[in-house]
Formats: structure tokens, C-alpha cells, sequence
């Protein structure tokens, strides 16, 4: 089999199992229907509708009173669960409280393996943040870009005449895990998305949305009014142009009245944006918001700016933002990427957060694993968020929106075990104080349990469970392990962010778009210099944390490459040498992604067989992936190097020319030599 073979098998096998009860399209909400529970609700819209019906169809307690009461501590959305003598006391100040009660009553019952129960005390639930969001990178060509889960959701060709059973399965499944926001489209948005015909079609699906609190939001081109009505320019500062987007607005919530507002990609990656007339990304945000603010809108301003040139790129977003801060309008927040470069399977948190403290400020989080494998690796990244976390407060933080991995797969995310992420993420944006190893329980139980065996769980069925949150509880280290350990960043193919190319070098292309940019790779060492000695990254930082990553000896050697660049034989805290520490964590995570194939064995028994079959081909890929990004590293490393491998490394089974033969085609990832690879496996 080869590589275009092999990255392909994922999309045939979803193709197969379309058709079966179990392709994974219920997600985690798989709970028995038919309860018929005594819900005594009052009179309301189709909100308290919603909640109303899923209880009554799923839960098995005690009877329950919905009641509608304003409490200022809940605020919009809280809720609080009362258990009373003879029944169950739910209670907020909204519909869409109530909506999350409903919910998260469910969710409770589901953890308890579907069994019937009463909270023994009072629960109070109320979300860490206004906003929590997903953001759609979809085309209105059906593309998505970063997608790894088939074409997009929205059809829009056929709406907004013709809708789908999905919008609705897919606004149910955000107001189960809390999400109550989504923009539809991609960042690098096509002006068309403004056009009368295509508000029609976004009005469609809100009003899908709508009885689940879910609310749209749309990516625009910062020249839209160049684009559609042919104005001269799209200087922020021109009257004209202020005066196209406040009547576009009108028009948007003439149709749209619970429309949520604005995201801008501006001036990053070729993007229009105000820079291009000499204002501001603050100028250029403020124009959208006042336009914004009578109707109650909002703008999502992205801080993933970057450009050629000698500034080191991890500092780009601080040097152009930092000193913005205290000059954006109220309803304007700044949406900042976790990390300072771009999603890599590890990094540093942006210096941002903490440093614009006068401007509400939004983490970017992305679900979708762009550097992680595509939807060909398991890669559960709730502890990477908490790992976030660590070193940012949530309380610091306005909101929260995680880049989508959805797509129209059946089982909506390519991999069975992707779908962790999408919950994850909303359970995380509710209560950034949940534990990983929290939701893996919730989502692994709601998602796994078999219906059919719902009234056992014998010690076999518990000891699966145990192996499947194994797998995903390593999963994110074992990607770090074999794609780039210790700090070390970017070292992905050209173009697709797939495989590795630590050799890369396109004549004509942007230095900081090669690998050799970050991992700076030479015979005296590797690693990136941002200490005080090289481009002095760290004093973004805190003073107390720039002093710890300002010195390689106390710098968390997780990051240590990110910030350093260090001789092959520097010694590390295990007492190995630094080469021989970088192929100890790419041979471990070899040998981990191997173990998984295990661990996922043993839970045969107690899962459908499609989505074992699915994800027990995954990991196989998963296995030939990792191998290949360690021989690929390594042995392009060890040729700079001129040292040996340990002893008990595996040693390669590719030669470094033969992995430099491989390339995968940018969109469907062809690699007609890949028989290269496949001949020394």
C-alpha cells in the first residue's frame, strides 16, 4: 500500500460505512429516547420547547419543573438543578438556560451509564464565558480550508430553499457541550458571503439554529465594498466606505436580528486590511463596531499578523498589537492564537495574554489538527488547552472559539476519536476548570456505551474504557515525541502541514514559511535563539517567567528548543546529551502510537465493529506516519550532527534520499513515490 493509498483510506472507509447504525454520526448523544418523563415546563418560545422535548424523550428520574427566574448570579445562561422530595427543581433566568440544564442533566445520567438517578444535592452551573464559539474555515465553494473532515457542512448552493437534517443535528450537538456561537466561514472570507443572496441563505441556517442559543456569526473581506459595490477604496477612514458597512449591517439584521457579529483576518497572509491605507488594525476594527454597536454586534479582530522580514516571527503579533492596547472600541475583542507562531502540536502561549490588559482579549484554539496529524492521528487535545490554561487565567480572558474540525464525514470529523475534540472544547468553554482526564470520561462513556448493554457493565467493559482514555490521554505527547520534541516547531512539508521536510527549501520562498527558519539546525546545534542573546523573545514574557526561559538550564525543556539554540552535546536533566534526548523522544513515540494499537484491541469487545474496523486503520497509518517523521528527523538531523545513534534507538528503516523523494500533493495529498517508502517497510 502506498502513501496516497494509505492517507485515502480514511475517506473510503467513511464511504463504506454510511450506510451502518453505527458510522459515528450520532456523536455523543446516543442516549434512548421514548422515556416519556413527567416535565412540567411553562408557556415559551422554541427554546424551552427544545429543552422541554429532550427531556421528556431521555431522561429516567424523578418528574422535573422547569422554571423561568431571574437570578443575577445565574446570569443569561446558568442554571441551577434543586433537587426537591418529590421531584427535580431546574431553574434560569433564560430559555437558553434552561436549554443547558436540560443538557447537562442528561449528560449526568449518560455518566451514569444511562441509569436512572437524583442529584443528592443542589447543582449550579454558570459559564466561565459569554462567548463560545466555533470558527467554520469553510468556502462557499464547499472546500474547507484546514479540513480534514470531507466538504463543508452548508450547501449552499441548495439553501436557502433546501435545508438538511444535519444543520439541526449540528445546532443540537453545539447547545449540548455549551457552544453558542458559530461563524460559517472561513477567515479568509470571499466578499460574496455579503452579497443579499448569500444573508439569505446564512438567514436559513440561523433560523435552524436558533431554538438550540446558537448564534451566527460571518467572516468578512476587509475590501468587501470594493468587491461587491465597487467603491474605490476600503480606507477605514473614508466616510463612503463607514457608510457601505453601516447600511450592510442594517441589511444583515433586518433579516438576521440575533446576528452575532464580525471576524476579520485583516493584513496577515495577503489579506486587505486597514494597514493598507496606513491606519490601524484598531482604526480598521473600530469602523466595523460602530456599525456594529447599534444592533448589538460585536467584532472578532484576529492578532495572527505576521510578515517577511527580521523580526522574529514568534514576536510579530506583540511588537504590531501591544501598543493598540486600551484603543479598540468596547465591543471589539482581540482574538489572539494560543501560541505566538501557529498552532504547532507545542507551544509557548502568545505573550499577548497578560500584556494588552485594557482590551478584552479571546483565546484561538484549534480543534482541527492542522499540525497534528490531519484526521489520520488520534490526537485528544484537551491537555494541551489545560497546558494553556496553566499559564493563562481564564479569568483573563473575554471569551473563548475553537477552530472547527467538522465536515459532512458521517461521522462528522473524519476520525472517530476527533470527535473528543469538538466536545472537549465546549465542555472546556463552560468550565476551563474540568480536567482532561474529566471529559475523556464523560465523552468516551456517552459516545462508546453500547444501548443494547446498557442495564450491565461488567469489569471487561470498564477495563475497555480504561484503554480507550489511555489512548487518548497520551495521544497528544506521543504526536510532540514523534513530530518534533524539546521545542522544536515547524518542521512540516510545504504547503500541506502533513509530513515532515526538515530539509525544506523553495528557491524564491518566504524564509519564515521553512523549516530551517525555526529549528536553525547546524554541525554545532539546533534550536531557535529567543533569549536575551539571540532575537530576545522571552522579555515579552513576564519578568519571573523570561528569567526561567531566558536560561537553557531552567527553561522547561518542553520549550527548551523554542527558545534556544543549543550544541548537539548539551546536557539534559536525564543525563543524556541532547542528541541522544531528541531520538529517545522520537523513538518513544514510535513506540507509544504502537501501544495504542493495543490498548484499542482490547476494547474490541465492546465496541461496533465499523467504528473499531475505522479507527484500527487509523492507528496503522498513525504507526507508519510516526516511523516515517522519526527516520525523516532524525537522520536529516544526524547528517548535520556527524554523530551516532544510541544503542538502543530502532534504528532507521529508510534512507535520507528516499524520504526526500516523497511529496505529497497540496490538496489530495498524491505521492506518486510513495513505492519509495512502502519497498524499505
Amino acid at each position: 500500500m502506498n502513501i496516497r493509498t494509505t492517507l485515502l483510506l480514511p475517506l473510503l472507509l467513511c464511504c463504506c460505512l454510511t450506510a451502518k447504525a453505527e458510522e459515528g454520526s450520532r456523536l455523543w448523544l446516543r442516549q434512548a429516547t421514548g422515556a416519556e418523563a413527567q416535565v412540567t415546563a411553562p408557556r415559551g418560545g422554541a427554546t424551552l420547547q427544545t429543552a422541554t422535548h429532550e427531556l421528556r424523550e431521555a431522561w429516567k428520574g424523578q418528574p422535573i419543573t422547569l422554571r423561568l427566574k431571574k437570578d443575577k448570579f445565574l446570569g443569561s445562561e446558568g442554571f441551577r438543578i434543586t433537587p426537591l422530595a418529590d421531584r427535580l427543581e431546574l431553574t434560569a433566568a433564560t430559555e437558553r438556560g434552561l436549554l443547558y440544564g436540560a443538557y447537562h442533566l442528561l449528560r449526568l445520567q449518560e455518566s451514569n451509564g444511562g441509569h436512572a438517578f437524583t442529584p443528592q444535592q443542589e447543582i449550579t452551573e454558570v459559564p466561565a464565558y459569554d462567548l463560545r464559539i466555533l470558527n467554520h474555515w469553510d468556502n462557499i465553494d464547499g472546500t474547507v480550508e484546514r479540513g480534514y473532515a470531507g466538504s463543508s457542512l452548508w450547501d449552499w448552493e441548495s439553501l436557502p430553499e433546501q435545508g438538511s437534517d444535519r444543520y439541526e443535528a449540528y445546532a443540537r450537538a453545539n447547545a449540548s457541550i455549551g457552544i453558542n456561537g458559530t461563524v460559517l466561514n472561513n477567515v479568509n472570507a470571499s466578499p460574496r458571503i455579503l452579497s443579499r443572496s448569500y444573508i439569505e441563505k446564512v438567514k436559513a441556517l440561523a433560523d435552524v439554529f436558533r431554538p438550540y442559543g446558537l448564534r451566527v456569526y460571518l467572516s468578512v473581506n476587509f475590501a468587501s465594498p470594493m468587491a461587491l459595490d465597487s467603491l474605490p477604496t476600503a480606507d477605514p477612514a473614508d466616510k463612503a466606505v463607514a457608510r457601505w458597512w453601516k447600511n450592510k449591517v442594517k441589511e444583515i439584521y433586518r433579516l438576521i436580528p440575533d446576528f452575532g457579529g464580525f471576524l476579520v483576518k485583516a493584513n496577515s497572509e495577503g489579506q486587505p486590511g486597514p494597514c493598507d491605507y496606513g491606519r490601524t488594525h484598531a482604526e480598521g476594527a473600530n469602523m466595523l463596531a460602530d456599525a456594529l454597536a447599534p444592533h448589538g454586534g460585536i467584532v472578532m479582530w484576529r492578532a495572527f499578523v505576521y510578515s517577511p522580514g527580521d523580526a522574529d516571527r514568534a514576536k510579530q503579533a506583540y511588537i504590531e498589537f501591544k501598543p493598540l492596547d486600551g484603543k479598540f472600541r468596547k465591543n471589539v475583542i482581540v482574538q489572539v492564537k494560543n501560541g505566538p507562531v501557529d498552532f504547532q502540536p507545542r507551544e509557548p502561549y502568545s505573550p499577548l495574554f497578560g500584556a494588552m490588559q485594557q482590551t478584552p482579549l479571546m483565546a484561538e484554539l484549534q480543534i482541527t489538527q492542522e499540525y497534528l496529524g490531519h484526521a489520520n492521528h488520534v490526537a485528544y487535545l484537551a491537555p494541551m488547552w489545560k497546558e494553556f490554561f496553566q499559564y493563562v487565567p481564564p479569568t483573563s480572558l473575554r471569551a473563548i472559539a475553537g477552530v472547527s474540525n467538522i465536515g459532512n464525514s458521517p461521522n462528522w470529523c473524519g476520525h472517530p476519536l476527533a470527535q473528543s475534540n469538538w466536545y472537549a472544547f465546549g465542555r472546556l468553554a463552560w468550565n476551563p476548570a474540568l480536567s482532561a482526564e474529566a471529559i475523556a470520561d464523560e465523552w468516551l462513556v456517552q459516545t462508546f456505551r453500547s444501548l443494547e448493554r446498557q442495564e450491565t457493565s461488567g469489569v471487561d467493559e470498564q477495563a475497555a474504557y480504561k484503554a480507550m482514555k489511555q489512548i487518548l490521554m497520551e495521544s497528544r505527547e506521543a504526536v510532540v515525541n514523534y513530530m518534533m520534541p524539546l521545542g522544536l516547531h515547524h518542521l512540516f512539508a510545504w504547503g500541506h502541514h502533513y509530513g515532515p521536510e526538515p530539509w525544506c527549501d523553495i528557491p524564491g520562498a518566504r524564509p519564515d514559511w521553512m523549516p530551517s527558519y525555526y529549528h536553525k539546525a547546524d554541525k554545532e546545534g539546533i534550536g531557535f535563539d529567543r533569549s536575551s542573546r539571540g532575537s530576545n523573545a522571552v522579555a515579552q514574557y513576564p519578568d519571573s517567567l523570561a528569567r526561567l526561559l531566558d536560561d537553557a538550564y531552567s527553561c522547561p525543556e518542553q520549550f527548551l528548543l523554542w527558545f534556544h539554540h543549543l550544541p548537539w552535546n548539551h546536557p539534559m536533566q536525564s543525563g543524556n546529551s541532547l542528541w541522544e534526548e531528541l531520538c529517545r523522544h522520537y523513538s518513544l513515540g514510535v513506540r507509544e502510537v504502537r501501544k495504542f494499537q493495543q490498548l484499542w484491541d482490547r476494547a474490541r469487545p465492546y465496541i461496533d465493529e465499523e467504528r473499531f474496523l475505522l479507527v484500527q486503520s487509523l492507528l496503522k497509518i498513525q504507526v507508519r506516519d510516526a516511523v516515517w517523521w522519526k527516520d525523516a528527523c532524525l537522520l536529516y538531523f544526524q547528517e548535520l550532527s556527524g554523530l551516532p545513534f544510541p544503542d538502543e534507538m530502532e534504528r532507521p528503516i529508510h534512507t535520507l534520499p528516499q524520504l526526500k523523494q516523497v511529496k505529497l500533493g497540496i490538496s489530495n495529498y498524491e505521492c506518486p513515490d510513495a513505492e519509495l517508502l512502502d519497498s524499505q517497510r
